[in-house]
């Protein structure tokens, strides 16, 4: 193989390297930010602490 056909072969492998690595960033940044809205949405969820604590029974 020459210079240049190894070159290239280089360049290319560098380039998949680097493309795989920026999809997997975005993507570990993606699953992220849903965990941290699911953790939100599961902090909104809960009921205040002191609600259904006492019945009024006087009516």
């Amino acid at each position: 193989m020459d210079i240049a056909a190894l070159s290239m072969a280089m360049s290319t492998t560098q380039l998949k390297q680097q493309s795989s690595l920026a999809i997997m960033d975005k993507a570990m940044t993606n699953a992220e930010d849903r965990g941290n809205q699911m953790v939100e949405m599961l902090e909104k969820s809960i009921p205040h602490p002191n609600l259904g604590n006492q019945i009024d029974l006087h009516g």
